[in-house]
């Protein structure tokens, strides 16, 4: 029997969250039934492409420079489709969504999107295209309640809009103790030493520069902590300047893209987010898969993922100041860490693994194929 041609569009493979996912799922699909294709369009974003294909994915490249570009290469998208036999094209992230759109129009091919965000969050033009053009797809999927809400509310869809929440692979990420005992010896980091950390693309949306300030807050009263920011992007010669006026530049790590951030997370002790919105995070989820105590704002869909006092700490948006006093209480109690660390990775084993993600998801295939 045939298998099952998916077709992944995305505007990049750098690492992002919902281009991880795109790698990661690979692991979980049932490989003998689907055969999964990838286009993307920046050339300098593809850290993803090695473990796409790794994974069993075919990938392809159609170079544009910006989001015009992108739209101009509907036709060769189209082409492909048709040479490749895809039944299935599922879209993530705004302009892909537009360009899986105008495919839908001028194609016969069932077209799926991913919202990774709530609508309030985008540039006024991506807001309004999204909303113009929403309704030229088979089928939403919203990766969060609050993002679901979002649509419902800014644009009134005319198409099924379903929930299927973010997940983890919680068989790969697994804290592992020889690349944590490596990593902090490498990092010259002490037994004793509490380490902070976080995952995320250099964006506005993340607050980095306030993630310093509280880092510099309790370091201030518990010399004996580390931080670490991992990752890059368009906001790096900002926040490096913050770090240098903070005084932080000896205090906190910035390693930048890591294509391996498993060593990483298992160095953390504590994964800490400043973000204003999300989605649903995958760094976040990882990290908790991998036992770090998490203290972070209740953006988006953190919200549904963190029982504060539960499975780890959050304050309000508007009240990022607050996390000061919950990492506070982990620094001063070992045994709290300790339970905070372990809840995390029961939390996303119970609600938010990737197996249960991936069969949602294909059952959602199945139901717009026999369409």
């Amino acid at each position: 029997m045939p298998k099952i041609k998916v077709l992944h569009i995305v505007k990049s493979l750098g690492r992002g969250g919902a281009e991880m996912l795109l790698q990661e799922v690979l692991q979980e699909h049932d490989l003998n039934v689907f055969e999964f294709h990838f286009i993307y369009f920046l050339p300098w974003k593809n850290q993803m492409v090695a473990g796409i294909e790794a994974n069993g994915g075919i990938v392809k490249i159609f170079p544009a420079t910006n989001n015009i570009r992108i739209i101009t290469q509907v036709p060769k998208i189209i082409d492909y489709i048709k040479k490749n036999e895809i039944k299935l094209v599922h879209c993530h992230l705004p302009w892909a969504g537009f360009a899986g759109r105008l495919i839908y129009k001028l194609h016969t091919v069932p077209v799926l999107y991913t919202e990774h965000n709530i609508q309030d969050r985008y540039h006024f033009i991506t807001k309004f295209l999204n909303k113009f053009t929403f309704n030229w797809q088979t089928k939403v999927i919203a990766v969060s309640n609050d993002v679901a809400e979002s649509i419902q509310k800014t644009i009134h869809p005319k198409i099924p809009v379903q929930i299927i929440l973010n997940g983890v692979n919680t068989r790969t990420f697994v804290r592992n103790a020889e690349d944590r005992i490596a990593k902090r010896k490498e990092l010259g980091l002490k037994d004793d030493d509490i380490f902070i950390g976080v995952i995320a693309v250099f964006r506005f949306q993340k607050r980095l520069k306030e993630w310093i300030e509280l880092f510099k807050a309790i370091h201030e009263k518990h010399p004996n902590v580390k931080g670490c920011i991992v990752g890059d992007g368009i906001l790096k010669n900002e926040i490096m300047a913050h770090l240098k006026e903070m005084g932080m530049e000896n205090h906190i790590i910035f390693p930048g893209l890591q294509p391996n951030v498993k060593p990483w997370i298992s160095a953390f002790d504590i994964f800490m987010m400043t973000s204003s919105f999300e989605g649903l995070p995958i760094a976040l989820l990882e990290a908790m898969s991998m036992e770090c105590a998490i203290v972070s704002t209740d953006a988006g869909g953190i919200k549904e993922v963190i029982r504060p006092g539960v499975d780890g700490f959050t304050s309000p948006v508007t009240e990022w100041k607050q996390l000061e006093n919950h990492l506070e209480y982990l620094i001063k109690d070992k045994s709290a860490l300790q339970q905070f660390s372990s809840q995390s990775r029961l939390r996303v084993q119970e609600a938010f693994s990737l197996k249960k993600m991936v069969k949602e998801t294909e059952t959602a295939y199945y139901e717009i194929l026999k369409k």
